[in-house]
């Protein structure tokens, strides 16, 4: 934490690597359901019927992915004597607690409204933030509140989004803030949940491992991904296509479909590309 603090160059000392939570297809594995093979992008784009029938031959996965939803981002989910929610509500406490403390400029009197902020946009993510209002609400300053967003990123607890080709400053409010996936829900703010912040989250949290995640002017994402682009929205069987209609390389991730149809993809099949 104290390397990372300090930014140095250590390409000749040392190989980092970051690790992801599980993808929904490494959870299947882990939990013993079945091992499938990771399915690029652009593999499953044009083949998703196919590829989605010949999972489904092996697997119910709609039943698994709601179980991932919850409790299936973090591999401690194998041990059977600990309580998934608790050890995760503990991780967090500690990432805010301690571990931020090894960033330059964090101060560890301000955890506790951290923690406050993590529970307000697990009550709104995926949201546009009026900066202002919410730093108000939590009680710290703009600027501060800002930077401090930057920190919940680093940790992995939210994922900030932008337009494309905007330029992201300290300074700059991000345009919409998600958390990092969606077993954090469960953790802080269980009894509220939205099914549709789920939904984007895990979208958002499967594409941003193997792609470049944007917001689309018109629709929910921009994916960037082998020199590409597509345009992406979100949410349920009931989706219509009105939205994407006029656009290029564009496609509806709709939950609650075990499989597909033309542009029609099974939401659960995204946690198959890493």
């Amino acid at each position: 934490m104290e390397i990372f603090r300090q930014d140095v160059d250590l390409s000749r000392r040392a190989l980092i690597y970051e690790l992801p939570g599980l993808s929904f297809r490494k959870f299947l594995a882990f939990a013993g359901v079945a091992d499938f093979q990771p399915v690029p992008l652009t593999d499953i784009l044009p083949g998703h019927r196919e590829i989605a029938l010949s999972i489904a031959d092996k697997i119910k996965p709609l039943q698994h992915f709601k179980t991932y939803l919850q409790s299936g981002y973090y591999p401690f989910f194998v041990e059977e004597n600990r309580d998934y929610a608790q050890t995760l509500e503990q991780i967090i406490h500690l990432v805010v607690e301690t571990d931020l403390n090894f960033m330059e400029g964090y101060d560890s009197s301000y955890s506790r409204k951290m923690l406050q902020l993590l529970r307000v946009i697990a009550g709104t993510a995926p949201f546009k933030p009026n900066i202002s209002k919410l730093s108000e609400r939590i009680g710290i300053n703009r600027a501060t509140l800002l930077n401090y967003l930057r920190y919940l990123e680093k940790a992995r607890l939210v994922a900030l989004l932008n337009q494309p080709e905007k330029s992201i400053s300290v300074l700059q409010k991000p345009d919409k803030i998600f958390l990092n996936n969606p077993n954090l829900y469960y953790v802080l703010n269980p009894a509220n949940i939205s099914v549709g912040s789920m939904r984007e989250t895990f979208f958002q949290s499967q594409l941003n491992v193997v792609a470049e995640v944007s917001l689309h002017p018109k629709t929910d994402f921009l994916v960037v991904y082998d020199n590409r682009q597509y345009a992406f929205e979100v949410g349920g069987s009931n989706k219509k296509t009105a939205q994407i209609q006029q656009l290029d390389d564009a496609f509806l991730a709709l939950d609650d479909i075990e499989t597909g149809f033309s542009n029609q993809v099974p939401l659960w099949l995204f946690g198959f590309l890493y």
